[in-house]
């Protein structure tokens, strides 16, 4: 195995090791559960990044290696913002992955994704997309026979497309990462000054 998959199992052993210790959580989450709003950050923070990312999209994963570790500590951790994420799922393994996240439940949701996004790689352009995935939520908990089951669900899969689909005609999103702060867009992989800009500005205007 080489450095690369030893450091991303290593991540996978602490996200989901320190989630497997929450008690009463059932492997597969109810559709309720998994299409609720997956949120970090109070819910009266005055200010809101509603973020749309794919989870086969790099920048994304940039995004959520280098920047919003820095949002996170400076901001969402400090009370002053919180942020939503919607699923833009472009092409069939992203669509996978997002359901496979959502599948983990509320309280596993942004571990899944950061894993899902560390390993990128392995499962999004691969020969057995569905045999790396389940590999990712064994980590999580959930055995194959409850990957299996959350990707033959219809009516999850679609309400993610649909969800997305509504992203595009109803609020203009065309690429992703694409960020709305308080209702200013920024689209893109952006480096954490040119959010802290916009954060900034949103918390003045918010006082």
């Amino acid at each position: 195995m080489s450095k690369k998959l030893l450091g991303i199992a290593f991540f996978l052993f602490l996200i989901f090791g320190i989630m497997a210790a929450q008690p009463g959580h059932a492997a597969v989450a109810p559709l309720e559960d998994a299409l609720s709003e997956k949120s970090m950050g109070k819910k009266d923070a005055p200010v809101t990044i509603t973020e749309y990312s794919s989870l086969g999209c790099s920048h994304c994963a940039a995004f959520h290696r280098e920047t919003l570790p820095k949002i996170k500590s400076k901001y969402i951790d400090t009370g002053k913002v919180r942020l939503v994420y919607n699923d833009m799922p472009f092409g069939t393994p992203a669509l996978a992955a997002a359901a496979l996240a959502r599948c983990g439940g509320s309280d596993r949701f942004f571990g899944f994704i950061e894993v899902l996004f560390r390993s990128q790689q392995q499962w999004s352009s691969g020969n057995d997309i569905i045999g790396e995935l389940a590999r990712v939520g064994r980590f999580g908990g959930l055995s194959k026979n409850d990957v299996q089951t959350c990707l033959k669900n219809q009516e999850l899969l679609k309400a993610i497309a649909g969800s997305a689909d509504v992203a595009v005609k109803k609020h203009g999103v065309q690429a992703t990462p694409t960020f709305f702060i308080n209702g200013t867009k920024i689209e893109g992989a952006q480096p954490f000054e040119n959010f802290k800009k916009v954060i900034d500005e949103a918390l003045e205007k918010a006082k």
